[in-house]
């Protein structure tokens, strides 16, 4: 007779992980702002973990462009500034309008969750959950750009989105009415999904960009 096997327990992170999770997550809500000049010690204590794991995180953070590291001193929390917010709008505007033209053709297929993801954003906001209405406009985002099929700048995106968290996606909490914004432009953008024009849609999903960029320069 055979007997059911038990379901394998999801693997618990390392403490490398953890200590990246904790500290990133601490850099990009701001707990450690830019410019702090923190020790592997202090990261150390805060993630409950050794130094080794803190110094491997940090490491993967300074890849990232998140901190500079300094021997014997500890992690500079890069402060950002008026160039980088040009650079990563840039950035943005790239890889989403390429995405947006290459998932042109399989709009059907993409129209079904980005609604799910807007929908989820709409409920997000009706409740002012705000953590949870930037985790749906983020994934609506994300979607389009998985679509796509370039593993790669999928990873980059996800990096660029990580990076502008840190400049201001707290604009919905400090910008007035700049998520009530956000939902009308990605209802654009399904409504130019439905339709035959793929320069209304690249417009669409371009403008969008734009927009936030004004938004994040002016809570500079």
């Amino acid at each position: 007779m055979t007997h059911p096997t038990a379901s394998p327990r999801a693997a618990e992170p390392s403490a490398a992980e953890r200590a990246y999770r904790h500290l990133k997550q601490a850099i990009l809500e701001q707990v450690y702002p830019g410019g702090l000049l923190i020790s592997e010690g202090e990261i150390a204590e805060a993630a409950g973990v050794s130094r080794t794991p803190v110094r491997e995180a940090l490491l993967r953070l300074e890849a990232e462009g998140l901190v500079a590291l300094y021997p014997k001193r500890g992690a500079l929390i890069r402060p950002v500034s008026a160039r980088e917010i040009t650079d990563v709008i840039e950035a943005r505007r790239l890889v989403e309008l390429h995405a947006a033209e290459k998932v042109w053709p399989r709009r059907a297929e993409l129209r079904p969750e980005l609604t799910r993801w807007l929908a989820e954003m709409r409920r997000a906001y009706a409740a002012g959950d705000v953590t949870a209405l930037m985790a749906a406009d983020r994934a609506f985002h994300a979607t389009i750009v998985e679509a796509a099929g370039n593993e790669i700048l999928a990873e980059l995106y996800q990096r660029l989105r990580d990076r502008q968290v840190r400049m201001g996606e707290a604009s919905f909490r400090l910008s007035p009415g700049w998520a009530q914004v956000v939902l009308t432009e990605h209802a654009g953008q399904l409504a130019a999904l439905e339709g035959d024009d793929m320069q209304a849609w690249l417009d669409a999903v371009g403008a969008h960009v734009d927009n936030a960029a004004t938004v994040l320069r002016t809570l500079r």
